[in-house]
């Protein structure tokens, strides 16, 4: 796609001729981008419910603060005993950079708690004020497999055509594949949806020339070429599946609420075979419910956007959600990657209401199958991530937007911050004659004088403080299911739910260590500017080989050697024995990740969730159409005669 900028407007302008004949006539609507260097035209509006919203707000942050800072002035206190070093200045930044950031969740999880108890409905809207809109269905795909993509989008439809809807929906798939045969299947399966679709529902296809700009590029070419034609555009991604019912409501909720901009809903995964999935699929269900709750209860109006399975006001879009580029390394320009944040920050920069509704049933998404897959979804998300940091000093964000943007960079930066949490709980040692850091003091007066008893405080009692806040979420949720029959139920019962509960448990603690040390790398390469080819995710569990796995983790496998023999030598703390197990078992917990769960297991070792116990109808139709699609592509292309 070429880019055109109006010097005197600055709007982007799509000038490309993408194939005409799968597309509908076209309806061009400008795309202005922002200025972040300067505050935006209409400033941003006040906060609904103000007073409500502040004393939600208060109840996440205030403890947070409180108990970090009386861990860091505890800390302190015993660091100081002896006089404060450069290096004990940063270990107490360290701690308490960590600390705060898991008092958040906790805290979260309060606001949850405390809302659930309110008994608050903000979720609810009367539909008879609902204004009919063209609703338009993105699904925006790259080198992705053509028969879950349209399978999925067949299941979508028919769902929508079950429901008496007031609104008119248009389904657009935006292909920037570069794979000649899998456009080809693409065309094949776009042909097949187009004869399939349920009547009133227009089904178009389009695949752009140049895949310019990639995703942000791509929707950017929808809205600049046939964004007018559409009040609302429903995101989706590749692997998105969403209800009709789910659907409708969010399209409801866009049009009873004329300053809304973006709403948000909580995504459920499906779809998991695997363990790593599994496991991921049950944290998703069991306790993500209750972080959405509170999240919900303190964003209110200015929440974040997750890139999929949200609905967005075209026009408002268009006009307030424009990326200009970065000015990278060597005067180089670069794309904002992770740019869902961003574009929710902008809407609401521009005054647009930016809503998260966790309770829109009938969202779901899937999620990598292996550990292998979600570590290198997870660096493509790294630099995107880190680019945020640059992005605070845009002018007229909101707060609240600032933290969004601040906290997706800390999601990473704190990765690097644990790893060297960890290097210095193994320095410290078990004790004064082990304490590596204090035998350099006796050569170095640079190094610190730590106190005796830092070497028990550090390692023990910060780890179980950590451990015990990092758990508290999961406790949390896991105990609201369990005093529920009625919820345990939907889980295989309490035994089954309980049994679950503690193998996720094992698991994340098993897999925590090794995914720090990938995070850790992945910064790095951020930081040193080095990024890997925009590849398609991988969707499908696959066995990698031994030399993959062992290519892939020598890093946690020689990390874990060194702290092994520290252990054996005595050098090291008892208290690290889950981190240094996880680092010298990597390859093999790595290999374990894609195994696929028989289904003779007992339901708790399957970690079994309502998803998996009772399938929504949607997931078996997709699956259905899925398999169907796939037998037709891979059967012959005989032309007819």
């Amino acid at each position: 796609m070429a880019i055109q900028v109006d010097n005197g407007l600055n709007d982007l302008t799509d000038i490309s001729q993408p194939a005409s004949h799968t597309m509908p006539p076209r309806a061009p609507l400008r795309m202005r981008v922002q200025d972040l260097s300067a505050s935006p035209e209409a400033p941003t509006a006040p906060t609904q419910g103000l007073a409500r919203t502040t004393a939600w707000r208060v109840a996440l942050f205030l403890p947070a603060l409180i108990g970090t800072g009386l861990l860091v002035s505890a800390m302190y206190g015993w660091l100081s005993e002896t006089g404060m070093t450069h290096l004990e200045w940063v270990l107490l930044a360290l701690i308490g950079m960590t600390f705060v950031w898991v008092s958040l969740s906790v805290s979260t999880v309060g606001v949850a708690v405390a809302g659930l108890l309110a008994r608050e409905t903000a979720d609810r809207r009367s539909p008879r004020d609902v204004t009919p809109m063209d609703v338009a269905l993105l699904v925006p795909i790259y080198n992705e497999v053509p028969s879950d993509v349209f399978g999925n989008a067949a299941a979508m439809l028919d769902d929508l055509a079950r429901r008496s809807s007031r609104h008119r929906y248009t389904l657009f798939i935006l292909s920037d594949t570069r794979d000649a045969q899998i456009a080809a299947d693409e065309l094949r399966a776009y042909e097949d949806l187009t004869a399939q679709a349920p009547e009133g529902f227009a089904v178009h296809y389009r695949r752009r020339a140049m895949n310019t700009d990639k995703k942000v590029g791509n929707l950017m070419d929808w809205i600049t070429g046939w964004g007018a034609a559409h009040e609302a555009m429903v995101v989706l991604d590749a692997d998105s599946l969403m209800t009709g019912r789910a659907i409708d409501r969010m399209a409801d909720e866009l049009s009873v609420n004329p300053n809304t901009g973006l709403i948000q809903t909580f995504p459920m995964l499906i779809g998991a075979r695997t363990v790593f999935a599994r496991l991921q699929q049950f944290s998703n269900i069991a306790y993500g419910w209750l972080l959405a709750e509170g999240l919900a209860k303190w964003a209110r109006t200015e929440a974040n956007y997750w890139g999929h399975n949200a609905i967005i006001r075209t026009r408002a879009f268009a006009e307030s959600a424009g990326l200009p580029y970065l000015q990278g390394r060597h005067g180089k320009t670069e794309l904002i990657l992770s740019h869902d944040f961003v574009e929710a920050g902008l809407l609401r920069r521009a005054g647009w209401q930016v809503r998260f509704l966790p309770r829109v049933a009938g969202s779901f998404e899937e999620t990598p199958g292996t550990l292998i897959d979600y570590v290198l979804r997870d660096q493509r998300w790294c630099r995107g991530n880190l680019q945020h940091l640059r992005l605070l000093r845009t002018k007229g964000l909101h707060p609240v937007s600032r933290y969004h943007l601040f906290h997706g960079a800390m999601a990473y930066l704190l990765s690097p911050a644990w790893f060297v949490l960890l290097v210095i709980w193994a320095l410290l040692g078990v004790d004064p004659e082990t304490n590596v850091v204090r035998y350099f003091n006796e050569a170095n007066p640079l190094f610190p004088d730590w106190p005796p008893e830092m070497s028990h405080i550090d390692s023990a009692v910060f780890l179980i403080i950590m451990y015990a806040m990092l758990l508290t979420p999961k406790l949390v949720g896991a105990g609201i299911i369990a005093l529920h029959p009625k919820a345990t139920r939907v889980y295989g019962g309490r035994a089954a739910f309980l049994t679950a509960f503690l193998v996720e448990i094992l698991l994340s603690i098993a897999y925590a260590p090794i995914l720090m040390i990938q995070q850790t790398r992945a910064v790095l390469r951020a930081l040193l500017g080095q990024s890997d080819a925009w590849a398609a995710q991988c969707r499908h569990a696959q066995s990698y080989p031994l030399s993959t796995l062992i290519r892939f983790h020598w890093a946690e496998t020689l990390l874990g050697l060194v702290l092994l023999t520290g252990l054996a030598t005595g050098m090291v703390s008892l208290w690290l024995i889950p981190i240094v197990a996880s680092l010298c078992l990597a390859v093999p917990l790595s290999a374990l990740s894609g195994w696929t769960l028989p289904q003779g297991l007992p339901r708790g070792l399957l970690m079994h969730c309502p998803q998996t116990i009772r399938e929504p109808a949607i997931v078996g139709r997709a699956r259905s159409e899925r398999r169907r699609l796939r037998n037709l592509l891979d059967a012959p292309n005989v032309p007819a005669e």
